[in-house]
């Protein structure tokens, strides 16, 4: 077994994603640890917001299957994307149609899916849960409608708020954690405080970090009294439960 990261989108939420991955395995020395791939290819894979917006024609899926195919070429038998809006139907599901139509057997973990049955499974109590992501997994409501669909009350900011505070958080090429990863803004927290104060106002419980850059700047378990949902860690469990199992460390 062997565990495959499509790295890229973006290319920190990649190696955030391996290192939580090292971080939830049970190792007392380097021979311990899970054999593990990141492939980073961000200059193929075009974005996934621009491409649901209609600012770009290419479905990304199609990179990130390319990707997807040469790590199982190299070894991987399962694998997961770092990247929330890659899991909105339009790119997903073309993902998983290219991956049969090429006949490839690498078994790609769903974040949205993999979170939803974590909070279940280990958050019982939630029931008005936030949602902080880039304007393309909002508008795509992919979050909401899982979310809904088991019976949860979902919180989102205003439109306003979103594009002009959240999406630039993550995206403005000035102080966007897409361009200034490390260390991370202050602006780029500051609007992404202010989404969470937002939420919390509203009533919620528990927040989802959305865009797996959003951990890199906020990596605590609580943020005010919520509970900090974050499904890069989510999928670094589940890639180590759906491998090596037994690696798993306990939850702490």
């Amino acid at each position: 077994m062997m565990i495959g990261i499509v790295g890229g989108v973006g290319p920190y939420a990649g190696l955030d994603l391996i290192k939580k991955v090292f971080d939830q395995t049970l190792a007392g020395k380097d021979q311990d640890h899970v054999d593990t791939m990141l492939l980073s290819l961000p200059s193929g894979i075009l974005d996934r917001t621009e491409y649901l917006e209609g600012r770009v024609e290419k479905n990304p899926a199609f990179a990130i299957a390319d990707v997807l195919t040469r790590l199982q070429e190299a070894g991987a038998t399962v694998a997961g994307i770092p990247c929330n809006t890659a899991h909105v139907h339009q790119i997903f599901h073309t993902i998983i149609d290219e991956l049969q139509r090429r006949k490839r057997s690498i078994h790609l973990l769903n974040m949205i899916s993999e979170t939803i049955s974590f909070i279940q499974s280990n958050h019982p109590h939630l029931k008005r849960i936030g949602v902080l992501s880039t304007t393309g997994t909002y508008r795509s409501r992919v979050y909401v409608k899982a979310l809904e669909q088991e019976g949860y009350n979902v919180l989102v900011p205003e439109v306003e708020m979103q594009e002009a505070m959240i999406h630039p958080a993550i995206y403005d090429p000035a102080y966007g954690i897409k361009s200034v990863s490390d260390p991370i803004d202050p602006h780029a927290r500051e609007n992404l405080q202010r989404g969470f104060d937002f939420l919390e106002s509203k009533g919620a419980d528990g927040v989802i970090l959305g865009c797996t850059e959003i951990p890199l700047a906020f990596p605590d378990r609580f943020i005010g009294g919520m509970v900090a949902i974050d499904p890069t860690l989510v999928l670094a469990r589940a890639l180590l439960k759906n491998s090596f199992p037994n690696k798993l460390k306990p939850l702490k």
